[in-house]
């Protein structure tokens, strides 16, 4: 492969790690053609774009980037054969892999890359599946935030929405 070939190969993979906050390094040897073919279908139908890569150009990529995205704990996991899994929800991959280890035994985790949080080996597999995205978090939240007011608008409607039903609420709750 020519220099000139390599820079681009490097400036591609360097805007995918600057557009997604998530992504896993994993190991996809050994599985058959058959076996990897079928994987990369399924990441596909979930929206998971898979990409093999050199670990020199993935390391030489990862290096270009400043102290916003640090991934000097991912360098030691570029050994092997390395495939990159992009994912926009931080927890599918981990979901695909497991479920698809469940007929083989590749591929592994190496590293995930979780919004600035880095997760090394395979034995994360566990935490990494149970990860809520951002929305479920959102959605959590809003739900603890309108419990309160739920409470208190139930309260009115039981005393007949009057202040006096809503101060007879209040002290029966007191007792």
């Amino acid at each position: 492969m020519k220099k000139q070939d390599k820079g681009v190969l490097i400036e591609d993979l360097k805007a995918k790690l600057d557009q997604n906050t998530n992504f896993y390094l994993a190991d996809s040897s050994s599985l058959s053609v058959a076996q990897i073919n079928n994987f990369r279908r399924i990441c596909f139908e979930k929206g998971i774009e898979v990409l093999v890569v050199k670990n020199t150009l993935a390391r030489k990529a990862m290096e270009s980037f400043d102290e916003s995205k640090n991934f000097a704990e991912l360098y030691d996991s570029l050994v092997g054969p390395t495939t990159l899994l992009f994912a926009n929800t931080a927890n599918l991959p981990a979901k695909v892999i497991k479920d698809f280890r469940k007929a083989a035994e590749k591929p592994l985790i190496k590293a995930a890359y979780i919004d600035t949080s880095i997760f090394i080996g395979d034995n994360q597999i566990d935490a990494l599946v149970s990860l809520k995205s951002k929305e479920q978090l959102v959605g959590e939240i809003i739900g603890l935030l309108q419990s309160p007011a739920k409470n208190v608008i139930s309260a009115l409607k039981s005393g007949g929405n009057t202040i006096a039903g809503l101060v007879k609420t209040l002290q029966e709750r007191e007792n």
